[in-house]
């Protein structure tokens, strides 16, 4: 009679992480990943996330300090998901890896080991990926990695808001869409949306009028109507007609406006609606092709598209592969600089292009643009700026 051969120490620490992870509470997590240092070979586990502005690497280790993002060697690793490597005073070696959930950038680890071998590598980046899959799992109930992400206090509003919004980032090997909100802890009604299926990306954004909560209820009426109606299998115009006749009868006294669009994994078809907004951006070869998506506006999603009576409206362009198409509310252009003046359509233009002319991947550029916006404006904005970029990415033809 056959016997089952003893499993192998990497995959009996596997099982036994997998284990722990799903039973463990949030903040005790550092400590299950300390348990596995040793058994892979490394004297030391550290566990940063990033904070919401993503200024910040802080370690869910009580008594370390924060990394910044910008200057330190764990923050390069985090701008481009690679491994970096450091040595630190005391002689042993630090090696910074990735925590990515999907496309989802959450944070770094450190591994600190005075020899660093292919072996030690590749069982530091298995723990990482369940790592990474474990804090996904617990933040969405969890006020202690809420509250590790944070900086100062968040008003009520942006904290209905923010529990409302989906991952920072979602993708696959054909698509990316990529998104950020400021001001961070302040607010009043810019949202967006992002959905992945098997062969189309979702996305949208949505400015409601005002600063205050009932411009919050605004973008959440916006949001569930926008997501049950696609969830139903609604085309374009549909949907925002759903969302329409939502908010004209729940919130008459209320309006928005916003895109939503969608994008044809297969061959790159981009339909949107642009109801009352500023008309996406189109880059392509690092510049941004003037008024590629500039279209007839049609009315604000609410009871002005009630009255106007107007059939709404879907336009549709091929994009090529590597485009990207950036949506963006009025704050962000409209953002006063220091000395008085706006930020403006030109400047931004010019952000774009020189996030597109590094190289750097979708979701960095979209931090640094934001990052340059907020410098100008030393951080204080007086309406909200939400990004969203989409980029389309095929594989090549197989020849």
């Amino acid at each position: 009679m056959a016997t089952d051969s003893p499993a192998p120490p990497c995959e009996r620490l596997l099982e036994e992480l997998l284990a722990e992870a799903h039973a463990v509470a949030p903040m005790d997590l550092p400590l299950v990943v300390n348990r596995c240092a040793h058994a892979i070979g490394v004297e030391e586990l550290v566990v940063y996330l990033v904070d919401i502005q993503q200024r910040h690497l802080v370690p869910l280790t009580d008594g370390l300090p924060a990394i910044d993002l910008e200057t330190a060697v764990a923050g390069s690793t985090y701008r481009a998901l690679e491994l970096r490597v450091e040595e630190s005073a005391d002689g042993s070696l630090i090696a910074w890896l990735p925590l990515v959930d999907g496309a989802e950038r959450l944070g770094v680890i450190g591994a600190r080991t005075k020899t660093l071998d292919s072996a030690r590598l590749r069982r530091c980046r298995m723990l990482a990926s369940v790592l990474a899959m474990a804090i996904t799992s617990k933040r969405a109930f969890s006020d202690a990695f809420a509250r590790h992400a944070r900086t100062e206090p968040m008003d009520l509003p942006t904290e209905m808001l923010r529990s409302l919004l989906p991952p920072r980032t979602i993708g696959n090997s054909q698509a990316i869409s990529t998104a950020v909100v400021e001001p961070a802890y302040h607010v009043g009604g810019d949202a967006f949306d992002h959905s992945l299926t098997r062969t189309t990306l979702y996305a949208a954004i949505f400015d409601s009028m005002g600063h205050n909560l009932a411009s919050g209820l605004t973008s959440a009426v916006a949001l569930a109507g926008c997501r049950n109606a696609r969830r139903a299998g609604a085309e374009l115009p549909e949907l925002v007609r759903t969302i329409d006749e939502a908010l004209g009868r729940w919130l008459p006294e209320q309006y928005c406006t916003g895109v939503v669009a969608q994008l044809d994994l297969a061959d790159g078809t981009f339909r949107w609606c642009n109801c009352g907004h500023p008309p996406p951006l189109l880059i392509r070869d690092q510049r941004v092709l003037d008024q590629a998506l500039e279209r007839t506006p049609q009315p604000p999603m609410g009871m002005p598209a009630e009255l106007a009576g107007t059939p709404r409206e879907a336009h549709e362009v091929t994009l090529e592969p590597g485009d990207r198409v950036l949506l963006y509310t009025d704050g962000v252009t409209e953002a006063r600089i220091e000395g008085g003046s706006e930020f403006g359509l030109d400047r931004f233009t010019d952000s774009i292009i020189r996030g597109a002319a590094a190289g750097e991947l979708a979701p960095e550029a979209l931090r640094r643009i934001i990052h340059s916006i907020l410098d100008h404006k030393k951080n204080q904005l007086r309406d909200d700026a939400t990004l969203l970029l989409i980029e389309w990415r095929p594989p090549p033809p197989r020849p």
